[in-house]
């Protein structure tokens, strides 16, 4: 059987991201938290407690003070690169606690 209307997935997904930008934002949302352990790697996440993602602030909870200040230190390379890894500017801060 032929089919007419046959389209890419991709295609069809991206339509429906587009016509949804609500369910998009908060997919990117969802890969920003994830991203944090995936980039910065086992080592921070073992001391890493708790990420979670509210009106567009990334929060983390860290066991380690010295994480903190060398990630305060780094804050904006992180936010650029979380956002490029969700492919969309959902992150505008991180707070570290």
């Amino acid at each position: 059987m032929l089919k007419r209307n046959a389209q890419q997935l991709n295609d069809i997904l991206s339509d429906f991201f587009n016509e949804n930008p609500e369910l998009k934002t908060s997919v990117a949302e969802h890969r920003a938290v994830s991203a944090w352990r995936e980039l910065l790697g086992e080592g921070v996440s073992h001391y890493t407690k708790n990420v979670y993602f509210r009106r567009n602030v990334l929060h983390v909870q860290l066991t380690s003070s010295v994480l903190r200040a060398e990630l305060i230190m780094n804050k904006q390379n992180l936010i650029d690169k979380l956002n490029e890894y969700a492919e969309m500017e959902v992150v505008r801060d991180i707070v570290f606690r």
